[in-house]
């Protein structure tokens, strides 16, 4: 069983009701709850943490190799465009995490085109709407098994 961490940045708190037509309507909860369910099928144990904080954030990812993560899935949200702090927390622990996002962020402003994530990411999804998350959960799950094989 590994232990997969998923961390929801600013303004995720407010999905189900924030811009509809970018976000969709399903919840933070119900997308966490959804998620729990696929990894508990997976074997594996989840946690989940939402921030509006960007050390929150941070505090969490370099807790991580203590707390026995093994993977992290990371909606970082706008601080996707302006955290090097996040960046250097995913540098110094060294677990390998995957970068999502809700909407194409190659569709919307041109600022949200950069990530200070993207280039040491396992991988990226993004457009894909919440269904996202559970492609990144699959790809955490592919990624691990292939470790263990």
């Amino acid at each position: 069983m590994s232990h997969l961490l998923v961390l929801h940045g600013p303004n995720l708190n407010l999905l189900g009701s924030r811009e509809p037509d970018v976000y969709g309507v399903e919840t933070l909860k119900d997308i966490n709850e959804s998620l729990k369910k696929q990894a508990e099928n997976l074997g594996h144990q989840l946690t989940t943490l939402q921030s509006n904080a960007e050390h929150e954030l941070v505090d969490k990812i370099q807790a991580a190799p203590q707390a026995g993560v093994d993977f992290i899935i990371i909606n970082p949200a706008a601080l996707t465009h302006t955290s090097i702090a996040i960046r250097d927390a995913f540098s110094a622990v060294n677990i390998p995490f995957i970068e999502i996002h809700i909407s194409n962020v190659f569709q919307r402003e041109s600022f949200r085109h950069h990530s200070f994530l993207s280039d040491i990411a396992q991988s990226v999804i993004c457009g894909c709407g919440t269904y996202g998350y559970q492609l990144a959960l699959l790809g955490a799950n592919n990624h691990l098994t292939n470790l263990s094989s």
